[in-house]
């Protein structure tokens, strides 16, 4: 006859699985930027996955939503305090400004204090479905889990085919990132903690991540619409972000630049010879059109090479001054750190 009390079996239970691993609490955190709109349906889809995952015995009762708010517009954040209070798994934390998604998503990642840790923006295009199938593979001995898109129908033409060249582009300048994957992920505690002494200010977490090693699994799903409201990755962000991520993680446009000189001084080389080599036939010709294309193309590359070298130049002036990157204005919960 077994005598143990029965919340003491209760606790013997999350403390064991299939292999012997410790069933793990988990904190999924959304970053928020003017989602009034979508924050009802995202409270309520991920309060329901999570509610299914603990009666399941696949996570632990203390598992919570960490939803930041990164300095929106609208009432996001009044909706995140009300939620807060009719749902202690909501939590909330409230960024002094808007400081951009991966500023915003890595604050509520530096709030996490349990086992895992899941992110998703909370338009819930990513499928929400997959969280579960993100356990299973951290419980099957991987530390990292991408989410990973296999099918964008759901996106215009248009979209499609810039997220397609912001792939390629991204490695064609050497930056290792898991392809038509954003920012949907499983990090262990031990991910999450090497990811988090990254120090540098300009950050591109989705190339971060491969860089920390560990082991990896992937989980595929469809793309769906947005619940509601508009897209905050327009063209013009998507461009920034990819600008962020090369200069941030890779040197391969600087390399480019030492190519293209060495190049340029070939080809002015070859046309130096050619032109002394026809003065001393004596039929050269004046031209105004060669003159006038050579300038420009020098003037051209000379700009362009300045323009990505005052790039780097910035970041390294930026990192120097080594400024926190984000500061916590209010929480729905204690004992946090304010700035990182």
């Amino acid at each position: 006859m077994n005598l143990e009390p029965a919340a003491y079996q209760e606790n013997k239970a999350y403390s064991r699985s299939l292999n012997g691993k410790k069933i793990p609490s988990l904190s999924i955190v959304v970053p928020c930027y003017n989602e009034s709109e979508a924050f009802d349906a995202c409270v309520k889809e991920l309060d329901s996955v999570i509610q299914a995952l603990i009666s399941d015995n696949c996570i632990r009762p203390e598992s919570v939503i960490i939803f930041v708010d990164d300095g929106s517009k609208d009432n996001t954040w009044a909706l995140i305090k009300q939620a807060s209070i009719q749902n202690s798994r909501i939590h909330g934390v409230k960024l002094s400004r808007n400081r951009g998604h991966q500023l915003a998503l890595m604050a509520g990642l530096s709030t996490v204090t349990t086992d895992i840790c899941i992110s998703i923006d909370a338009d819930l295009q990513d499928d929400t479905s997959c969280i579960r199938e993100m356990v299973e593979k951290y419980m099957q001995g991987n530390e990292i889990v991408y989410g990973v898109r296999n099918d964008r129908s759901s996106d215009s033409f248009f979209k499609r085919s810039t997220a397609n060249a912001f792939y390629k582009f991204m490695t064609a300048m050497g930056v290792s990132q898991v392809a038509n994957h954003a920012d949907y992920r499983l990090l262990s505690k031990r991910a999450l903690s090497s990811l988090l002494k990254y120090k540098e200010k300009n950050i591109y977490i989705r190339g971060m991540i491969p860089l920390i090693g560990f082991t990896s699994d992937k989980v595929y799903y469809s793309r769906s619409s947005r619940v509601a409201g508009e897209s905050k990755y327009p063209l013009k962000k998507m461009i920034a972000l990819a600008m962020e991520g090369v200069t941030s993680l890779s040197v391969t446009p600087l390399r480019i630049i030492s190519a293209l000189g060495f190049i340029t001084c070939i080809i002015a080389a070859i046309a130096s010879f050619y032109a002394l080599f026809e003065k001393m036939r004596g039929s050269t010709i004046e031209g105004w059109t060669s003159v006038m294309i050579s300038i420009f193309f020098l003037g051209g590359v000379q700009l362009l090479s300045l323009g990505v070298i005052g790039e780097y130049i910035g970041k390294i002036y930026i990192e120097t001054k080594d400024r926190p990157k984000f500061f916590i204005e209010e929480m729905t919960y204690e004992d946090q750190n304010e700035s990182a």
